[in-house]
């Protein structure tokens, strides 16, 4: 399969930057916030992961390292020899391991209420919930829900799993929840003094500014937080101005062109 094709690139700015969706999202499901990106300053490429959006039905393997690897298969195609990556949630963890196997590549990082390298622990509760989402569409809903502090519009949270519906494989959905959960390679990002901001969303219970502190703050001393207030884990939707102007913000002080 060609990846190129299955990217949506838009810009044609000298900084050159990866987006890595997150377990519900796709190459096109990064909501409004898209519409409000500097494509004079910035070229910007959305990958979609092995079983989801234009790749759905392409099998597996549906794993952390997979997708590290797709994306550098994708700049390789688009000619970037350095460029930064976006990662949410999931994708979070994904642009840490693009890190960790290209280190000389790597400009920068963003991580947007992000999944850290040393992955998320569950109680047997809680990982039983998260893993009756790939066969339902109400638990889909339901974590959405929590994920946001319980405060949306029920509209926008049906609408978030239609998409998710529409653009995922469930065989894909059910085994990235163990690839971000468990995946753990905090050993091999350890030194690294690549830029790194990380976004933790006020409402957010899982992946919030505690979270954020306690990991990826620990895992890259250097790094730089921001509070998104009046958002939780979807930050590209709920607060999309505001998201874009601190990740752009960033990446014009540390990307070099």
């Amino acid at each position: 399969m060609n990846i190129r094709h299955d990217a949506h690139v838009i810009g044609q700015g000298r900084r050159k930057v990866l987006m890595l969706h997150g377990w519900f999202g796709h190459a096109r499901g990064w909501g409004p916030m898209v519409q409000h990106l500097d494509t004079d300053a910035f070229s910007y490429a959305f990958m979609d992961y092995r079983g989801y959006g234009h790749r759905k039905g392409s099998g597996g393997p549906y794993t952390i390292a997979q997708i590290a690897h797709d994306a550098l298969a994708l700049a390789d195609q688009l000619g970037w020899e350095r460029f930064a990556l976006v990662g949410h949630s999931m994708g979070g963890s994904a642009i840490q391991y693009v890190l960790a196997e290209a280190a000389q590549r790597v400009q920068a990082l963003v991580g947007i209420t992000p999944v850290p390298a040393s992955g998320v622990p569950f109680d047997p509760e809680g990982w039983a919930f998260f893993s009756a989402a790939a066969q339902d569409a109400a638990t889909r809903r339901a974590i959405i829900d929590l994920t946001t502090g319980r405060r949306l519009t029920g509209t926008w949270l049906d609408a978030m799993v239609r998409s998710s519906l529409a653009h995922s494989d469930v065989e894909a959905f059910a085994a990235y929840l163990n690839a971000w959960a468990k995946t753990a390679f905090v050993e091999r990002i350890q030194g690294q003094t690549v830029p790194v901001l990380v976004v933790a969303g006020e409402h957010d219970p899982a992946l919030g500014e505690a979270t954020c502190r306690a990991t990826w703050l620990q895992h890259y001393p250097n790094a730089r937080l921001e509070v998104m207030t009046n958002a939780g884990h979807y930050p590209m939707d709920e607060t999309p101005i505001a998201l874009v102007t601190a990740m752009e913000r960033f990446l014009r002080d540390v990307m070099s062109v």
